[in-house]
């Protein structure tokens, strides 16, 4: 079963004339996650700063929002906790934090 981890390469952050963009430099400190991870143009949660989320066929789905490349580590681990789970809910004391206090939304599985 196929899990994304998907970065949004057009947040902008704090300082809207950073080039590259910070969601553009997160996606590259992503490149060695254990999941599938693909950069897109919006996710929608502009006020959020740098957003990610989590999905996968069955899955609950996950939007997550105040993220840096700093963050990368936490998100490839939180990232492969949700790649291990039967549905894509990782226990709350599981998580690490950032994927415990940044949560924008959770979507059910489409096939609810």
């Amino acid at each position: 079963m196929t899990v994304t981890l998907l970065v949004c390469t057009t947040c902008r952050g704090n300082d809207p004339t950073e080039d590259p963009r910070p969601g553009t430099k997160l996606l590259a400190a992503l490149r060695d996650a254990e999941v599938r991870t693909v950069g897109v143009e919006c996710l929608s949660a502009c006020k959020t700063g740098c957003a990610i989320a989590l999905s996968g066929p069955g899955r609950w789905s996950y939007v997550y929002g105040h993220m840096t490349p700093e963050d990368a580590p936490e998100i490839a681990r939180g990232a492969a906790l949700y790649a291990a789970s039967a549905d894509g809910i990782v226990p709350w004391r599981e998580r690490p934090e950032i994927l415990r206090k940044r949560s924008v939304a959770r979507l059910p599985p489409t096939e609810v």
